[in-house]
């Protein structure tokens, strides 16, 4: 694994506790990398990996290495992801895919030609696997929502409301790509797409950066990315969805907010209540219509055949074991070595598809919001 900030730690907690939920290959956590030496040192330990390295090239080419886990800013994964691939790994990258479609489309390149050789090039949006969105995905998918006509998607966080709130590599465009858009917005895009199973054909897009400078190492620093983000989206449906996205709104911890209403049904989700989906189911009669709380912690429901008694609820990294699952699964089902592998989603290709989606709304916004045609 590469990496060993904030998704270092929920990816070493899912590598740490898959077997012990799941059914699964063994894994052995072999090799955590990091620039700083003693700081890596330390996570190795804390986090329970064997051995620690500060250069990744080096890891990559080792015989004992299968899988390699890039949990790096943005900036960094077409360069690592390209090498791992064409090392013969398997890889598994951190959202968003790239800082640009023109390291995505050289990491989708790298990922094809891998999948060929058997090889699975896995892209990290997490959400995929809590289990109530899972579920929401069975619903649509049924078809107990009918046609869906329009999606509401937010995510809201105020981590960056304090205008004092240091610069980080998060708030530079050369290290970032983009701010809350790319961040946080590419989750609630891939909720849409993933969800109604549609893609998206044209946008109309804004953004703000509400805090212009930060305090850097050096005094103020100009603040790069945006701050916040609004977008509609046109699907290949016609159904039309709305993003809002922020690191401004007070109040607002983690707040992923799912809304799609359907021509039978209708869904609504919340992460800060991860274990509930609620739905209502249109084709009652009107007086007995109205949204139940479907709690998500039955054996039946996603994944849960691995986790706790009815009732006993899971956490945002029970998400991360879940991915670690699936990922396990796949490269277990994978033929021998020169055979294509098995599609695993989402895969790099997806990531581009998104990636367009983000750069339609930033060039819809320096066009003053006019419609952009993907």
């Amino acid at each position: 694994m590469i990496g060993y900030a904030f998704m270092g730690r929920a990816h070493s907690h899912a590598w740490r506790t898959v077997a012990a939920a799941f059914d699964v290959p063994a894994v052995a956590r072999r090799v955590i990398v990091g620039r700083d030496e003693s700081a890596v040192a330390e996570a190795a330990e804390r986090l329970d990996w064997e051995e620690h390295a500060t250069d990744w090239r080096e890891v990559i080419s080792r015989d004992d290495i299968d899988i390699v886990d890039i949990a790096t800013p943005g900036f960094l994964h077409a360069e690592i992801a390209i090498a791992a691939l064409e090392a013969g790994k398997h890889v598994l990258c951190e959202k968003p895919l790239a800082n640009n479609t023109a390291e995505a489309e050289a990491m989708v390149r790298a990922a094809e030609a891998a999948t060929a050789r058997g090889q699975i090039a896995a892209l990290g949006f997490t959400y995929r696997r809590v289990p109530a969105l899972a579920l929401a995905r069975q619903f649509v998918e049924i078809g107990r929502l009918g046609t869906i006509r329009q999606a509401k998607v937010a995510y809201l966080q105020d981590w960056l409301v304090d205008a004092e709130a240091p610069m980080s590599w998060r708030l530079r465009q050369e290290t970032a790509g983009s701010g809350a858009l790319g961040d946080i917005g590419s989750h609630a895009i891939d909720q849409i797409q993933h969800l109604t199973g549609q893609q998206t054909t044209a946008v109309r897009g804004r953004l703000a950066t509400m805090v212009p400078q930060r305090p850097g190492d050096n005094g103020l620093e100009t603040v790069t990315v945006d701050d916040a983000a609004w977008a509609t989206l046109e699907l290949d449906s016609g159904a039309i969805a709305s993003v809002e996205v922020s690191r401004m709104a007070t109040g607002a911890k983690n707040h992923l907010t799912v809304e799609l209403y359907g021509t039978t049904g209708a869904l609504r989700f919340d992460l800060e209540n991860p274990n509930e989906l609620w739905f209502l189911d249109a084709t009652l009669p009107i007086a007995e219509q109205g949204f139940t709380r479907v709690l998500v912690t039955e054996p039946e429901h996603p994944y849960l055949e691995a986790w706790w008694p009815q009732g006993h609820v899971l956490g945002w990294e029970n998400a991360f074991s879940n991915q670690a699952r699936d990922l396990l699964l796949a490269v277990a089902a994978t033929p021998s070595a020169g055979e294509p592998a098995a599609r695993f989603a989402p895969d790099f290709a997806d990531g581009l598809a998104l990636q367009r989606v983000l750069e339609a709304i930033i060039a819809s916004d320096a066009a003053d919001g006019a419609t952009v045609t993907l």
